[in-house]
């Protein structure tokens, strides 16, 4: 059974472009527990997508380091190299993958790929990122339209 679900995001706009990742994390009825933005100035898609991964990861083992916790993302490539079924060829995902695999105990965490159109809030928040990305500021979460009801 799921204790946390995180929904992660990133993209670039350009590729490589002003770049941004965000998460969230859920606990099982649905309640936003936490979510961040994290800007990352420029970068790949692919770097913006697993920067969301870990920083999903951080903020689920912030909340509980023992929960078992399944990460929805609609990136197919992070789920899929994630979850040992493709190979990480690139250098830069070899190392976030890597990254990403130590925040909590493999065996506590699975892998779920999701529509985009069910990633919406995750979406929001690395749009969120992107922007304050392209404007050179950090992210205001008190600004955030996704905001943790618990």
């Amino acid at each position: 059974m799921t204790d946390l679900i995180v929904e992660a995001d990133g993209g670039s706009r350009g590729n490589p472009g002003i770049a941004g990742a965000g998460a969230l994390v859920r606990d099982p009825e649905g309640r936003i527990l936490a979510a961040a933005a994290v800007p990352l100035g420029q970068a790949s898609n692919n770097v913006a997508e697993y920067t969301g991964l870990i920083e999903g990861l951080r903020l689920a083992r912030g909340i509980d380091p023992s929960a078992f916790v399944e990460v929805r993302l609609d990136s197919k490539l992070v789920v899929e190299q994630m979850s040992g079924r493709w190979k990480i060829k690139h250098q830069d995902m070899k190392r976030l993958a890597v990254q990403a695999s130590q925040i909590l105990p493999p065996m506590q965490v699975t892998y779920t790929w999701i529509p985009r159109a069910e990633n919406g809030d995750a979406d929001r928040l690395s749009n969120e990122a992107m922007d304050a990305s392209a404007a050179g500021v950090r992210w205001d979460p008190a600004a955030s339209a996704i905001q943790p009801q618990a």
